[in-house]
């Protein structure tokens, strides 16, 4: 692609990110056209769909497609999207990008919510807690107040990284309607009816520190009967259900 194909006020903002992995994304879709997985795996960045939403946050419309890798596998490609309908369809993209979660914004959603993320329910160092927008930002924009503790959500890193890629593979992430997400588990986990529009029901535990051992025992267990740590869990509820229902009769 070249850069005198491109609007100078597009140029302008491409020309103006600093971020380093939204800079490779950049770099990559103008020297060759696009940026896949790969190139970004080859750059030394594992989680592709994070590198995308980096740039889509600074205000850069991306196109996602699918072309073959070395080995002949289909993975997603980005290139850059229609810029002038970004600017008249999305309002939501500002040209200079989102507003930068303040440490205000995150020590209020402390104070209401505590040091917890929100996904997973467990308590973490306040330093990994991260603020997001509860809808994401490239569905619902930035809300009127940023200080509106109601709109945001803190994530621990890993929550942070399975919403972000969830909802980046949601079908409401081309159709972008904020009602979607105002049921998704993602958005709001205290209560949904689906998981990026998959009628889904969803129970994140986390082991830490001295629970460890419980999880290593679960493990154990799956190991000895064959079958995932998910499906152990899955027939212990199925057995304490059957238990229940004898005492009923």
């Amino acid at each position: 692609m070249k850069r005198s194909d491109l609007p100078k006020d597009f140029l302008e903002l491409l020309d103006s990110v600093k971020n380093k992995r939204a800079r490779f994304v950049i770099d990559t879709i103008l020297e060759k056209g696009y940026c896949s997985t790969e190139d970004l795996k080859n750059g030394g960045y594992e989680h592709a769909p994070r590198a995308a939403r980096d740039v889509r946050e600074l205000g850069i419309p991306l196109h996602t497609g699918k072309i073959k890798d070395s080995n002949g596998k289909s993975i997603a490609a980005y290139s850059f999207g229609d810029w002038e309908e970004a600017k008249r369809k999305n309002s939501l993209a500002k040209t200079g990008g989102r507003t930068q979660l303040s440490a205000k914004l995150k020590s209020a959603l402390i104070e209401r919510y505590g040091c917890r993320c929100h996904l997973y329910g467990v308590d973490y160092d306040e330093r990994l807690l991260q603020p997001d927008h509860r809808i994401p930002y490239e569905i619902g924009g930035d809300p009127d107040d940023m200080m509106d503790t109601d709109c945001f959500m803190l994530l621990s890193p890993s929550a942070n990284r399975d919403k972000s890629w969830a909802c980046e593979h949601c079908k409401n992430w081309t159709q972008k309607d904020p009602e979607v997400c105002r049921s998704c588990y993602y958005a709001f986990p205290e209560k949904y009816s689906h998981i990026a529009c998959e009628q889904e029901r969803k129970v994140d535990v986390v082991f830490k520190d001295e629970e460890v051992y419980l999880y290593d025992s679960l493990k154990v267990e799956a190991e000895r009967q064959q079958v995932s740590a998910q499906d152990l869990i899955k027939r212990m509820l199925s057995y304490y259900e059957g238990i229940k229902d004898r005492k009923k009769n």
